[in-house]
């Protein structure tokens, strides 16, 4: 099959700070929440840690140019906070600046466009201490932050993203305690939530002050289907739309929060008072959507907060994640977003699968049995989504009117697509020997608990 894509297309890829660079503490980097997280006892199976991961911070050089070798246009990836400003305020580090300016100036010189994320879910140790996203304080913190990313790189760099899934830095780190820093609360995820968009509309605003380009948000989106048209059923699916796919667009593009929200979380959610809807809701230039499976979803009175269970699809290919390979909802999720918010430039900022890799390279290659299942069902090497670029495609070809896709004008003329790069989730597997960001090793993945990074290009999460 052949696809052919408008004059313009961008095709990238992904990774984030903890879990491609390694060297965590090199040329006076402070402790982050997931360096204390892995190193804790008990909390990553066989001891996995991002001391290594895909030694990005000492090879970034030869992973650019694996990078210009695979044809990338673009590059996203994420500051560490930490490398940046080692107690998560005050004094800057100027080698932790340094380091990612040399690898802007690489990529540039590379022809690849590098889109900057601020935060990819490593808080600094130190900030934690203090509360973390728990502590108001923390919106200020952050534009401080970005105020001295920006002043260094903005002159080159020209799209940013604020946050990276604040869904799961919320769901996982604060609620079900999966993920750093591991809490626990149902009072807790609430507020995070809060002061997570304040935070973006903080960095927002400063960005507006300092730099002439683009800024705009990331979150990972799961189209929700019912199981049923039963009342329950429907009323299950709703919720689960509002806590996932709802939560922080609503608040970042609408300035209000879902109505459901309150019944999701009881006497655990307080309203928000109109000024911090007011800071959150702050114009953005571009959306960035990560999308990786959907839910089929029914009524279950059992589990705690939504009340709902998802429903395995028999006939579906499952990852080694338990993610079911459904390209449809891709172009369902660009569908809804435009339904719901209207034209917004939007970005495919991840997509991808996690299948099982051998934990050795036979003769220097990596096969994909059964029959190179992975390369059709899913996107997961950048020559092989037919299926996902399609429902890119799709999306733009019965697009509402209005409709655009990653910075397109009008009629959809431009669009980017941007491979996943692995990350820590509830279940996934150990990293192994590590080749690049090329694809041609990425890891072997057993089914386990957690995952720390995968050095792949279209890895999956």
């Amino acid at each position: 099959m052949t696809i052919q894509f408008p004059k313009g297309f961008l095709w990238g890829s992904a990774t984030a700070a903890y879990q491609v660079e390694g060297s965590p503490h090199a040329d006076g980097a402070g402790q982050n929440i997931w360096h204390r997280f892995l190193h804790t006892p008990g909390l990553a199976p066989g001891g996995d840690t991002g001391d290594v991961a895909c030694d990005h911070y000492r090879r970034w050089q030869g992973d650019v140019a694996l990078m210009r070798e695979l044809g990338l246009q673009a590059y996203r990836f994420s500051i560490a906070w930490s490398r940046v400003l080692p107690r998560g305020r005050g004094a800057v580090n100027q080698a932790g600046l340094d380091f990612y300016e040399r690898l802007v100036d690489a990529l540039l010189a590379a022809n690849i466009e590098p889109l900057v994320t601020l935060y990819h879910w490593d808080l600094p140790a130190a900030l934690d201490d203090l509360g973390g996203w728990l502590n108001p304080d923390i919106a200020g913190w952050f534009a401080d932050y970005g105020t001295a990313v920006f002043k260094r790189l903005g002159d080159r760099v020209k799209k940013w993203v604020t946050l990276n899934e604040p869904w799961v830095v919320t769901d996982g780190g604060y609620l079900y305690g999966a993920l750093a820093p591991g809490h626990r609360s149902r009072f807790e995820a609430p507020i995070a939530s809060r002061n997570l968009m304040r935070a973006h509309g903080a960095a927002v605003q400063a960005y507006r002050a300092a730099g002439k380009h683009q800024i705009g948000l990331v979150v990972n989106l799961e189209p929700k289907y019912p199981a049923s048209e039963g009342e329950a059923d429907l009323a299950a699916t709703a919720r689960a739309e509002a806590y996932m796919n709802h939560q922080y667009l609503d608040v970042a593009l609408l300035g209000r929060c879902p109505d459901a929200m309150g019944e999701i979380f009881g006497e655990a959610w307080e309203p928000w008072p109109q000024e911090d809807l007011a800071l959150a809701k702050q114009p953005i230039d571009f959306l960035g959507i990560n999308y990786y499976t959907r839910n089929v979803t029914r009524a279950d009175p059992g589990p705690w907060l939504l009340r709902a269970a998802p429903v395995r699809q028999k006939q579906s290919t499952y990852t080694e994640t338990g993610w079911e390979v459904f390209p449809r909802g891709l172009t369902d999720t660009l569908l809804r977003v435009k339904e719901r918010y209207g034209p917004i430039p939007i970005y495919i900022t991840e997509n991808g699968a996690a299948f099982f890799d051998p934990p050795v390279a036979e003769g220097g290659r990596v096969r994909d049995p059964p029959g190179r299942r992975r390369a059709r069902v899913h996107g997961v090497v950048l020559a092989g989504q037919p299926r996902v670029v399609a429902g890119v495609q799709q999306a733009v070809r019965h697009r509402p009117r209005g409709f655009r896709v990653a910075g397109a004008d009008a009629q959809g003329q431009r669009a980017v697509l941007f491979t996943g790069g692995a990350q820590p989730r509830r279940r996934a597997g150990r990293a192994g020997p590590r080749t690049g960001l090329s694809g041609q090793r990425v890891s072997s993945r057993e089914p386990g608990w957690l995952k720390v990074p995968s050095c792949g290009a279209g890895a999956g999460r």
